[in-house]
């Protein structure tokens, strides 16, 4: 059976800048400092809307795979902060770059872009040619500015890959899963901000992520030595250090943009993978290791061989 290989990639981020001593200068009682010690945040980005970034990130992704729109068979938008209700932010993003095909919203929470990548390549293996997923959240709209449990947290952002049909699938191993009885330790009501209890989302998103990630590497028949790059949900800079000490990969074959991103849900690992593309951090054949967690609360995970067949 035929499987996806990654041919392209996007990311964007909107134009506001929103630092440490920002919330300072505003009083809120915290610091850099602070800040910087307990997540490994310093910057973040606010003012983003899902459908605009989607849409840069996803153009990036397809003029990178040297496609054109018409060329794209599907579209799947992770995301957890749709422009409305209804339509399905999906159609307004299929619409704006120009795409004639299906398109559809995915909630995953932070766990939603793997969540994506999955589904796409089950679509791919049935079907479907050339499938454009992205990870797009503008989590500033749900976030009480003025709660510093949650707002020195969360960012706007949008990632963005598109994914082709190859005769040797490159997904080699996945993972997905939900523990629906911790719904209440992260959430938010329609109209609302998010809530979170961060010392029990921090307990279950180590272990989440360590279990996760063993068990992708797991199927695809690999171990943490083989694995040339790991590319983590950027929520918390001690939980990915925990959780790669688990792991037994070192931090120094982690991806991270955390420091200047903040917790963009699921743009995070799609930012994150597109800023070590960039950065000329991955050859072809390499193996990547993508692993999150959400809301749910949500855990997903899959090994990737890098590079087009």
């Amino acid at each position: 059976m035929r499987g996806a290989a990654l041919t392209g990639w996007g990311a964007a981020l909107p134009d506001q800048v929103v630092t440490n001593h920002d919330f300072e200068a505003r009083g809120m009682q915290t610091s850099d400092e602070w800040i910087v010690e307990r997540t490994g945040i310093r910057e973040r980005r606010w003012g983003g809307t899902t459908s605009r970034m989607a849409v840069d990130a996803g153009r990036q992704a397809i003029e990178q795979s040297g496609l054109e729109a018409q060329d794209i068979d599907l579209l799947v938008l992770a995301t957890t902060t749709p422009d409305q209700q209804v339509p399905a932010t999906s159609a307004t993003v299929a619409g704006q770059l120009g795409l004639r095909c299906g398109a559809l919203d995915l909630n995953a929470a932070c766990s939603g872009f793997v969540y994506a990548v999955v589904v796409a390549n089950g679509l791919i293996a049935t079907g479907y040619d050339r499938i454009l997923v992205i990870g797009s959240d503008a989590l500033s709209k749900i976030t009480d500015v003025d709660d510093r449990a949650t707002a020195i947290l969360f960012a706007d952002a949008a990632g963005a890959v598109v994914l082709e049909a190859a005769p040797e699938g490159q997904l080699l191993g996945w993972d997905l899963g939900v523990d629906g009885t911790a719904v209440e330790i992260l959430d938010c009501d329609i109209g609302g901000f998010i809530h979170m209890d961060g010392k029990e989302v921090f307990r279950r998103a180590v272990r989440a992520m360590a279990e996760s990630a063993r068990a992708a590497m797991e199927r695809a028949k690999v171990g943490p030595d083989d694995i040339a790059l790991v590319v983590p949900h950027q929520a918390n800079a001690r939980i990915i250090e925990a959780a790669n000490s688990r792991i037994g990969i070192p931090m120094e074959r982690a991806a991270m943009v955390l420091d200047r991103t903040g917790n963009t849900s699921s743009a995070s690992i799609p930012v994150a993978l597109a800023d070590a593309a960039d950065q000329g951090r991955l050859a072809a054949g390499d193996l990547v290791l993508l692993c999150g967690f959400g809301a749910g609360m949500t855990w997903a995970s899959a090994v990737l061989r890098w590079g087009a067949p």
